[in-house]
This record gives C-alpha cells, structure tokens and sequence, in this order.
C-alpha cells in the first residue's frame, strides 16, 4: 500500500503537476490539450525568466498581444509600471502576487484578474516568472449591475414604507373603530399589492394606465370591462405614479360601490384620459373619473377624499378637483409630464 508520503512525492499523484495519467499518453498531447484549454477559457499566459525577458507566452489576446509578446506597448503606461514591479517583486521574494486592472477601451472599461507566480528551480531559486491574465469584464459589470439594482429596490422599498405609513396614519385617523380602520386598511394594502405586481412584473418600468383602472376596478365589478369606460390615451406610468394613481382608484372604485354608480347592477363609471397639447395649462396628462351616484354627495372629509384630494396629487406634484353635485361625481386628475411616457 502506497503511503500518503510516497504520494505526495509522486509527480502523477499531485493535481497541481501531473504531467500524463497514462504511459501511452505524450507530452505533445497533454499540451495541444493545455493550449485548447487556455483558449476555450480565455486564458493568457506569459513566462518571462528573471530578467523580464519573454521567454514564451500563449493565448496572449489584446490588450496583452503585441510586437514586445507582454503587452507593454499596448497596457497604459501606469498598468505597465505596475505588473512589471510586480513581477519583479515576486522575483526578489518568490512569493505570489495578484492585481486587478481596469484598462479603457473603447466600449468602456474592461477588468482583469492577473496571477503572477514564481517558477522555482530544484534548488528553490526563482529563474522566472508566470504571469496568468483573466478578463472578468462581464462578471464585474454584472456586479455593477446587481449593486444599482439593490440600491433601486433600497430605494423604492423606502419608499413603499413611507407610502404604506401614510395610508395607516390617516386611515386611523378618519376610522371610528378598529374593525373600521382594519376593514380600511386591508383594502388600501391590497390596492398598493395590486398596484406593486405591475410594476415588479415590468422590472420596475411601471404600469401601462388603463391595465391599472382595470385592476383596481376590477377587484370590485363582477365585469369590469362593462363597469368601467375608458377612452383616451393610455400612457406607461412610473413606477410612484402609478401606486399613488391606483390608490386613488381604489378610493374611488370604493365609493362607487357603496354609494354611486357601481352600487347599482347596471351601473358604470368612464374614465378619460388626455394629454394636453404644449400650449395647453395644465401641460401633461389629465384624468377624468365621471359617474352617476344615487345617495348624495357626504359632505364630511374622509381619507378617501383627503388621498384624492391631497395626498395622490401632492405626491406627483400635480392638482386635483373632486366634484359631487347634481346626482353626479367628477375627480379631475391633472398629472404632471415626468410622472409618465408615450410609445
């Protein structure tokens, strides 16, 4: 039985060197088979003895391929300097090193990953070095693009909390009791939820408007493509506006149950939606809710009129009227150019 010594002495035992695993195989082909590797991986390759003298180098790709085989006349002057001491410290010590380098070029910055290690002689002394280079420009722009987006949802997360703070603050507010304010509540939450799996499902683009209407209405008509009207412009609203505008959809889809049109069988609402021309006040884009409601008009100020009112406005800088009168309930939206875009 091979003792763990003899194997580790053995050359064909040890990972890092073996030079064939079988008799019949040579030299010649392990290294075609090396060279395919280096190649297939994008893997450059450069030995210089301790002069800094090329002595051999494969796969060498640019920014590294040149006249000089080590790419010091194609590298900037400064990541030149650098891997050379380097590579002269690794000589001097016999110790590893490793650098990242980010080089321009022409479609942006691209980043490698360079190995420099010492090749000992038998008697330990360093007669030259290998240099081992690996572009990781893809690996880091994912990186990059992995950190923005996590600042993103950060961000948007923040948000959502601030938004769902305030929904609870002036729900509780406008609530008499705590089945009121839990009835209320819930409602609003599932509005902000529905509104929120537009924009998750886009990436985060936002939400086409009448897919929105249609959501928030729909939560309360059996058939709301017969409950609900809509006619006009159908923008992509971003991401806040478009949770600030399906609360106020919500809030007026709610009333419609209990007190207006969609209280009554046949009942529907319209809603239209238009962006103004350029030399028209107010500029961007204005939505208008319009229904037949049987009770009257409540005369004292809920939540549901404050978010309408102040709270969805303000927050996409924009204003609001909401009329009820003569049987009739009008919300006047105007909606600010910024808060959405066009095809």
């Amino acid at each position: 039985m091979r003792s763990k010594a003899s194997e580790k002495d053995d050359p064909h035992k040890r990972g890092d060197e073996v030079i064939a695993l079988h008799p019949a195989e040579s030299g010649m082909q392990l290294g075609r088979a090396l060279l395919h590797a280096l190649h297939n991986a994008g893997i450059s390759v450069l030995y210089q003895d301790r002069e800094m003298k090329t002595v051999w180098a494969r796969n060498m790709r640019a920014p590294w391929s040149s006249d000089t085989a080590d790419g010091s006349d194609t590298l900037p002057a400064a990541h030149a300097e650098r891997l050379d001491a380097a590579r002269r410290g690794v000589v001097e010590s016999g110790e590893a090193s490793r650098l990242e380098l980010s080089i321009p070029a022409s479609d942006g910055m691209r980043w490698f990953q360079v190995w420099i290690d010492a090749d000992h002689d038998e008697s330990g002394k360093v007669q030259g070095v290998v240099t081992t280079m690996v572009e990781t420009t893809e690996q880091k722009r994912r990186e990059q693009t992995l950190r923005t987006l996590l600042r993103e949802v950060s961000h948007r997360s923040k948000n959502l909390l601030a938004i769902i703070q305030s929904i609870a603050t002036q729900t509780g507010r406008y609530s008499e009791t705590l089945s009121d304010f839990l009835t209320r509540f819930r409602g609003r939450l599932q509005s902000l939820a529905s509104s929120q799996d537009l924009v998750t499902s886009s990436n985060w683009r936002g939400a086409a408007l009448h897919e929105l209407i249609l959501g928030q209405v729909g939560r309360y008509s059996a058939d709301p493509r017969r409950s609900l009207r809509f006619e006009g412009e159908n923008p992509y609203l971003n991401p806040n506006a478009a949770l600030h505008i399906g609360l106020a959809m919500h809030e007026l889809a709610v009333n419609s149950v209990s007190y207006g049109a969609l209280s009554q069988p046949d009942g529907h609402v319209k809603v239209s939606a238009r962006i103004a021309a350029d030399n028209e006040a107010p500029p961007g884009l204005l939505l208008v809710w319009t229904e037949r409601i049987g009770a009257g008009p409540r005369n004292e100020k809920r939540f549901g009129s404050v978010a309408l009112e102040r709270v969805v406005p303000t927050s996409l800088n924009g204003s609001a009227t909401l009329t009820m009168k003569n049987g009739r309930l009008e919300y006047s939206l105007a909606i600010p150019h910024g808060n959405f875009e066009t095809d």
